[in-house]
């Protein structure tokens, strides 16, 4: 899959998820594919047959607002999916390479010593982390990708209880903030695919941002940890987030962070 036609591929996989009768259709025997056929969204978006099949494959790659509001209803889109449809049918944005977190943010970071943060951009690379965050987890060090040692680390796998959630959260943001026609992440993905878990949930096309809720750790130096996740938009600096960890005040959990820092 080469990722130079993200709409025609998020087009077909969000079709092949929507029922019949999920959209007021009947099916009637035997179906060759899975969820709607091309012509049943055709009709339900109220555009030709043709006109889909050339947004599907590539050929047509600049839709109407008017198109992708009535393509999002029709697909049955929640808010962030509709949002990510609005975003590949758009223009590719310019390329981004690596950026810096400002200073301002490393004082920002420092002077929470002891609540574990750190700052990761739109293809999930950590630029900066204070102390706290580079004891949490070594994948919250400078330079190291979130996305490839949530798959590729074993140790990050045993950080996380609930890491089948935490991978599929963590691919399910990744669709969100990185363009799939920008190099960076084309590599990024190209890097990952072929690893079957990942290429799994790749494939799903689920989108989902990254949210304040809770995380588990087993931590393997002072065991569970659980702690609330923040997400911190960062003004002006091309999609970079502070991610803050906070644990329940007097709880177990703070105790732990306590003994870890």
């Amino acid at each position: 899959m080469t990722h130079d036609n993200p709409l025609g591929e998020f087009l077909q996989a969000r079709r092949a998820r929507v029922r019949p009768g999920e959209v007021g259709l009947a099916a009637y025997g035997r179906r060759r594919v899975a969820g709607l056929r091309r012509d049943e969204l055709a009709r339900l978006a109220g555009v030709s047959v043709q006109y889909l099949t050339r947004l599907e494959q590539g050929v047509d790659r600049n839709p109407s607002t008017q198109v992708v509001a009535a393509l999002a209803t029709a697909l049955r889109l929640d808010p962030d999916a509709a949002a990510h449809l609005r975003a590949v049918a758009a223009p590719p944005a310019e390329p981004h390479e690596p950026g810096e977190a400002r200073v301002e943010v490393r004082q920002l970071l420092d002077s929470w010593g002891g609540t574990p943060a750190y700052v990761r951009d739109r293809c999930f690379d950590v630029l900066m982390a204070n102390k706290a965050a580079m004891a949490l987890a070594p994948m919250y060090h400078p330079g190291r990708n979130l996305v490839r040692d949530m798959f590729l680390d074993p140790a990050t796998r045993r950080l996380f209880p609930d890491w089948p959630d935490i991978a599929e959260q963590t691919v399910a943001a990744l669709r969100v903030t990185a363009d799939p026609r920008d190099p960076r992440t084309a590599a990024l993905v190209a890097d990952l695919q072929p690893h079957d878990e990942f290429s799994a949930l790749w494939g799903r096309y689920d989108v989902r941002p990254s949210r304040d809720e809770t995380k588990r750790f087993d931590h393997p130096d002072v065991g569970p940890l659980t702690l609330r996740r923040q997400t911190l938009a960062i003004a002006g600096a091309g999609g970079q987030v502070i991610i803050v960890y906070q644990p329940e005040p007097g709880s177990a959990s703070a105790d732990a962070l306590t003994r870890l820092l």
